[in-house]
């Protein structure tokens, strides 16, 4: 008998038809991956088996859960089954976290809810987050979410699901924006708990080699509609459906890069250390500081192509500000050209030279403005600019939009246009150096795979010079003639991509690579079907 039956689920928001005679089976134990690109309906779909579609969503057809049709029950009946028979791990836990609760405290509630008293709760929430690998004597249950990485936060967010033992799991893209290890520690984690506890798990994901190894079976979402569903095994082996055949060359896809053309050091990043302040126990304590860089020197050529990648915490991010000027180091200098990039002085020549494309494009954006305005905006530092449409139409053509896109206002832009309005808005200004950082990791394959095209075609037909961050090995091997691995605020390898991959010097690249998600080897006759 199934845990989990949706029988000919149709959902329409608005009259909007979003799902369309959706039909799934989970057994107790089992682990059913549901993948395809952003819109596909696999959130959705997630939010209809919980209770949770938004006001005005209009269901058809059943979701029983043990027998009990879900979409029959009142919200109080629906209270009881949440938390209880059934649990959610969201994809981005800062956001599912309350910020001002200690997450001990947060993981607890979900049991007193449940009728057990308060201590006997802490004990159990205290037990779970061990469970989930949050040393209590690294990562007390006194901390606030804030205090966690991201990795850390999510282990609370699957705590969280998992303490009251529900029969059904669902996890909505739980390693999103994760590094690999990261990544890695966490599918492993949810998979023992499924196994362990004998509960099925719904695995929402867009990306194929994350299913690969993990799951039992697998369905395949394309515009609200399952097009392709069975073992994992057989489906990737098969891939009877074009749609997915075009994911499996998505996930595979790897952007013609071309020679590099070099000349010239650009970017001089020399010695640069950088801490930060810890906080202290109680008003007498002896200062404390947490050391994020420590003596850290890179260079970039006009031209060149490269990329940096560690695990969450090894001083990426903090590298990243130092570079484009955002915040300034204790020791150490950042030049541009020859010339001193700091934080404290302005000089808008160095900021035009220097662009940057954030991971969240809509977070970056004003979403009162229209999308010419957006683009334009750093042509203030070039001054008086006479010819500031015309530079907005060529940034919007270089990045396959139309110039007659910039009357619409961003949130008509899917995630990857809007992606693509970003690098335009970076491109405006003819930069010398753009930092992409983190600028692919939550889009799906196929978007991906157009994204790092684009960013190929402009360092071909441009020259253009960039500094490519990312968690995922795989992305980097593909966009970059040079790879920077960073571990513990050091830079612990820096070489040729191809080199690095063939022969990995460093233990901590190792890790990386091994823990990188793979696909399955390409089937030998898949080239020539249809």
């Amino acid at each position: 008998m199934s845990l989990l039956a949706i029988r000919d689920l149709s959902v329409t928001i608005g009259g909007r038809p979003v799902l369309d005679r959706v039909s799934l089976d989970l057994a107790p134990g089992e682990i059913l991956a549901l993948t395809g690109e952003s819109g596909s309906g696999k959130s959705m779909t997630a939010l209809a088996t919980m209770g949770l579609l938004p006001q005005g969503a209009r269901t058809e057809g059943a979701i029983r859960l043990d027998g009990t049709d879900l979409t029959t029950l009142p919200e109080a009946a629906l209270c009881q089954f949440r938390g209880q028979a059934m649990g959610m791990v969201f994809q981005e836990p800062m956001t599912a976290l309350n910020p001002v609760q200690r997450i001990g405290d947060q993981v607890a509630e979900v049991l007193t809810l449940r009728g057990a008293p308060r201590a006997e709760a802490r004990r159990r929430a205290a037990d779970t987050l061990a469970r989930m690998g949050l040393d209590p004597e690294r990562v007390p249950p006194s901390r606030f979410p804030h205090e966690l990485s991201g990795g850390q936060r999510q282990r609370v967010g699957i705590a969280m699901a998992v303490a009251a033992r529900p029969r059904l799991l669902v996890a909505d893209e739980p390693t999103t924006a994760l590094d690999v290890t990261t990544q890695a520690r966490i599918l492993d984690l949810l998979v023992g708990v499924v196994r362990d506890e004998g509960m099925g798990l719904l695995l929402i994901t867009h990306d194929l080699a994350v299913v690969h190894g993990r799951a039992d079976r697998i369905a395949v979402m394309q515009t609200g509609r399952i097009v392709e569903e069975g073992p994992v095994a057989r489906v990737f082996a098969e891939r009877r459906h074009a749609y997915t055949r075009a994911l499996f060359a998505a996930s595979r896809h790897r952007p013609a890069l071309g020679p590099a053309r070099t000349y010239g050091p650009l970017l001089d990043v020399a010695q640069v250390t950088r801490d930060y302040p810890l906080p202290r126990p109680h008003p007498f304590a002896k200062a404390r500081k947490a050391r994020a860089l420590e003596d850290v020197s890179l260079t970039i050529r006009a031209g060149e192509r490269v990329g940096l990648v560690g695990p969450s915490g090894c001083g990426k991010s903090t590298l990243t500000r130092a570079i484009l000027g955002l915040e300034r180091p204790d020791a150490g200098s950042v030049t541009l050209g020859g010339r001193p990039v700091r934080a404290d002085r302005r000089d808008p020549d160095l900021r035009r030279r220097m662009q940057a494309v954030f991971q969240d494009p809509y977070g970056s954006f004003d979403p009162r403005q229209p999308v010419a305005r957006l683009v334009a905006e750093p042509l203030h530092l070039l001054g008086r600019v006479p010819d500031a449409p015309d530079r907005v139409a060529r940034a919007l053509t270089a990045v396959g939009l139309a110039p007659e896109d910039g009357a619409r206002s961003i949130h008509a832009f899917s995630g990857g246009q809007r992606q693509r309005i970003a690098i335009a808005r970076a491109l405006v200004t003819g930069p010398d150096l753009v930092v992409f950082d983190e600028a692919v990791s939550a889009l799906d394959v196929r978007v991906r795979a157009g994204i790092l095209d684009l960013i190929a075609g402009l360092s071909r037909e441009e020259g253009l010079a960039y500094l490519f961050i990312t968690h995922d090995l795989t992305v980097a091997r593909g966009l970059c003639d040079r790879i920077v691995v960073m571990e513990a605020g050091r830079i612990v390898e820096d070489r040729a991509t191809e080199d690095l991959f063939a022969a990995p010097a460093h233990p901590a690249t190792e890790r990386l690579i091994a823990a990188a998600p793979t696909l399955p080897a390409q089937h030998p006759s898949e080239e020539e079907r249809p």
